[in-house]
């Protein structure tokens, strides 16, 4: 197992927290997978899962059926990322909590990048709103929050409606695309002064946002965020520079 990462963030890192913090926002808003840390812990937890036998046989054989369909085009974003939550009906919430636990603190937490935790700390500490929203489902996305420094109570993940401690297949909340703005706005009530994203299922959330910031971002947000000369953050080894407005 590769060790936690522990060291600081470098001398950009600071200019870039600097140049946000400057801002003076009010309310900020965090994609987690490949913005707060590398790699999709959505799609980690769901393959986790399958791999070690957490649901039934059936639902295995099922589920990785789905997912290839999925990974060739024939299954949507928000279908793929609901059922990744729907998944779970009839478990307990307690179990697949503790389970979350398990897989993020095993897989993730060294996986986070020093300075936007730093960043969302020193926004805190400035008096700034700080949330996360996710399309990864929201047992993940919680365990991870105490780990990044944003309260659980503040985390905008893809969910479901619980009945007496037992998980339903209701979607009650699903946080991609255009499933972001609405979920900021209905929970949050504003549009939120800065936002953080790294795919082009960020668009609609940094478009919402009166500053976006493009970080770690895939090939296709890279581009749009060039058009539109939004600011591009590489967190420490990504890539050897910055670009952006």
């Amino acid at each position: 197992m590769n060790p936690v990462r522990q060291h600081r963030p470098k001398k950009h890192s600071y200019e870039f927290i600097d140049s946000v913090l400057v801002l003076k926002p009010s309310v900020a808003a965090f994609d987690c997978d490949g913005t707060l840390w590398s790699g999709d812990a959505g799609e980690g937890f769901f393959s986790w899962e399958l791999d070690n036998g957490l649901v039934s046989d059936e639902l295995v054989t099922w589920a990785r059926a789905r997912y290839a369909e999925y990974r060739a085009g024939n299954v949507s974003e928000d279908d793929m990322c609901g059922e990744m939550v729907t998944i779970h009906q009839g478990l307990k919430e307690a179990d697949v909590l503790a389970l979350a636990r398990v897989f993020f603190e095993q897989y993730f937490v060294r996986q986070i990048f020093p300075e936007m935790k730093e960043l969302v700390s020193r926004l805190q500490q400035a008096g700034c709103d700080v949330w996360a929203v996710s399309s990864t489902n929201e047992w993940v996305i919680r365990e991870a929050m105490p780990h990044v420094g944003i309260p659980q109570e503040k985390a905008l993940a893809a969910a479901v409606a619980i009945e007496n401690g037992i998980i339903t297949n209701r979607l009650t909340r699903l946080p991609s695309g255009p499933g972001k703005p609405k979920a900021i706005l209905d929970e949050i009530g504003k549009k939120p002064d800065v936002a953080f994203g790294n795919s082009r299922w960020d668009i609609e959330m940094l478009q919402l946002a009166r500053v976006a910031v493009a970080v770690n971002p895939n090939p296709d947000l890279e581009r749009l965020a060039k058009e539109k000369t939004w600011t591009i953050y590489w967190p420490d080894g990504t890539r050897s520079v910055q670009a952006g407005g």
